[in-house]
């Protein structure tokens, strides 16, 4: 999934070697070259490895598959999670407590929806609850960020031979084991991306320098945008900051990109069309005088002349929309 016309994983990269971690390990199962493909330029000064389970082992057994190739203290990401977290501060807290397991733990407004973690007032957690349900009684609003610092011995305990949900098995079962487990919550920048709208708006608070980070978008910064190699942009059309625009871009006569738009790489914007807080795949094609405004549009999408695409639209991949078509209706 690419943020701001990078992968997303990147990201997570990027953040884990800001604080010295450079052996990474990706557990994956589903379509490995095509992340294998988009990584290949994202992995200057990290080892990585792949470990691909055969068929879908959860949560907890995808972490286990890769366990026999780790040691010490392991940090484990989900692969949904954008986060500046100080991942040092993290350690240095896991260490101080005598941990052998630590979460991190951030407040959101719908805690169900998530792993609710009851801590004491020194961290420790009392209690884990993957995604309650509704007649179950909720006691804090602090949840699972989906970030871990777990001892390597300790993952190995999970078995290898099954799906397994490190949510509902692992965490339930070495917290009732007494093990000293304990929830770090520090402010930080934290989002759960695995929603289209939550996809949308990581990427406007990256290009609103809500989200801290070393990496930039690809091109150079023209004006407080970023565009990249290629393309041509009509003299009376406009880049508004902040936005992003990839390579091979072609914004006609009168068009208008940004604020807060992303283009990708090898798109048409048509003439006196407008971009506007939209994410746009690679190369979609926006007809004369359409506007887009507050939506995800998919590769190689074709959205008509004076067509409206707006709030909350989510175009798939290849998706035709025709001449002065209103979206949502």
């Amino acid at each position: 999934m690419p943020l701001l016309n990078r992968p997303f994983l990147a990201y997570q990269l990027a953040l884990l070697k800001a604080h010295g971690i450079t052996d990474v390990i990706l557990s994956c199962s589903y379509r490995v070259e095509d992340i294998r493909a988009a990584l290949a330029d994202e992995t200057s000064g990290v080892s990585l490895r792949y470990v691909v389970e055969k068929e879908p082992l959860g949560t907890g057994g995808g972490v286990r598959n890769a366990a026999d190739l780790t040691r010490g203290t392991v940090f484990v990401l989900n692969g949904d999670i954008l986060t500046d977290v100080d991942l040092s501060a993290m350690r240095r807290f896991h260490a101080a407590q005598g941990a052998r397991v630590t979460i991190l733990l951030t407040r959101v407004d719908d805690p169900r929806l998530y792993g609710v973690v009851e801590t004491t007032a020194d961290g420790r957690i009392r209690r884990f609850r993957e995604k309650p349900t509704a007649d179950e009684a909720i006691t804090t609003d602090t949840v699972n960020a989906g970030v871990y610092l777990i001892e390597a011995e300790l993952l190995r305990r999970m078995p290898a031979d099954r799906p397994v949900s490190i949510e509902r098995e692992f965490f339930p079962a070495v917290i009732a084991e007494g093990l000293p487990c304990f929830g770090w919550r520090p402010s930080a920048y934290w989002r759960d991306i695995g929603s289209p709208g939550a996809y949308r708006a990581a990427q406007m608070d990256l290009l609103d320098g809500s989200v801290r980070t070393p990496l930039r978008p690809p091109g150079v910064p023209r004006a407080g945008a970023w565009v990249a190699e290629g393309g041509a942009v009509a003299a009376d059309a406009r880049i508004e900051a902040p936005s992003v625009v990839g390579r091979d871009v072609e914004i006609r006569a009168s068009a208008r990109v940004g604020p807060r738009a992303v283009i990708g790489a090898g798109s048409t914007i048509g003439p006196g069309a407008r971009v506007e807080e939209a994410v746009l795949w690679e190369r979609v094609q926006v007809g004369a005088g359409a506007v887009v405004h507050d939506c995800v549009v998919g590769a190689e999408a074709r959205i008509g002349a004076h067509a409206q695409v707006g709030a909350g639209v989510v175009l798939e991949t290849g998706a035709v929309i025709a001449d002065h078509a209103r979206l949502p209706r």
